[in-house]
């Protein structure tokens, strides 16, 4: 009776560990991303800061879990994001952000970031 109930526990402790493990870790933003407000249209059309844009052919969208979302599933939706612009000028990487990374100080622009310092350890933006 006893081994059957340790069983069960140890297994279900082993299956939610890496639920708790992935719930924790904090999310690393490249230097190159910047802050924004993101409405998806139908797809590759999006609205970034409220100005027309286009999604690069193999756009990354992540939500808050860090999980690829596709755009299709997401049309008609906003949210503020961090993301990513190639040379083009196409959106190529998104992240959808969480509630306790919306407090995170990020620069909005690329002048914005060029006036500012970045410590990619910290994950904080300071001025020179």
């Amino acid at each position: 009776m006893y081994r059957c109930t340790s069983a069960a526990l140890l297994t279900a402790l082993v299956l939610s560990a890496p639920l708790a493990a992935t719930a924790q870790v904090p999310r690393n933003f490249p230097h190159n991303a910047l802050k924004g407000t993101i409405a998806f249209g139908a797809p590759p059309e999006v609205l970034l800061n409220r100005q027309p844009a286009r999604m690069a052919p193999g756009v990354r969208i992540r939500g808050g879990d860090n999980m690829l979302v596709m755009s299709h599933s997401i049309v008609g939706q906003r949210y503020t994001s961090m993301y990513t612009v190639d040379t083009v000028g196409l959106i190529k990487d998104v992240w959808l952000l969480r509630t306790e990374e919306l407090k995170l100080p990020w620069p909005k622009t690329a002048a914005e970031a060029a006036r500012l310092r970045f410590d990619p350890i910290a994950q904080t933006w300071t001025k020179p």
